[in-house]
């Protein structure tokens, strides 16, 4: 589980690395990055209104997003069939589940942008 301490360091270490890079180099590399980061607030919206898992796919997590739309997709199709309580008790895994994702959203995005960074200050 993310702790927003080591996040926070993290973030900070990897600012304080950018800052070190020659001018041309640090220009380029947050040029780069405004292009990627990934906004918290889209994140929880995405979460919030779509239970479907699109806020996986923002952050181009296509098999996750995909496993998570199929059972969305599969639990509004029993609420129409024989297996209703089947139906709901999968809707309301993937809303617990969810709801995880969404009080952590900011957490969640810091962490990836942190990624993000470090992966273009590798190059």
């Amino acid at each position: 589980m993310l702790n927003q301490q080591q996040v926070d360091a993290e973030e900070e270490q990897l600012r304080e690395l950018a800052a070190a890079l020659p001018d041309e180099a640090r220009l380029a590399f947050y040029q780069q990055l405004k292009r990627e980061l990934r906004d918290p607030d889209t994140y929880a919206t995405l979460n919030w209104c779509f239970l479907a898992g699109l806020h996986h796919f923002y952050l181009g997590q296509w098999r996750r997003g995909l496993l998570n739309l199929a059972v969305f997709l599969i639990g509004v199709a029993l609420l129409f069939s024989p297996l209703l309580w089947l139906g709901i008790g999968l809707l309301i895994f993937i809303s617990v589940i969810e709801l995880g994702a969404l009080f952590r959203a900011q957490i969640i995005i810091q962490h990836w942008n942190n990624q993000i960074m470090r992966r273009l200050l590798r190059r």
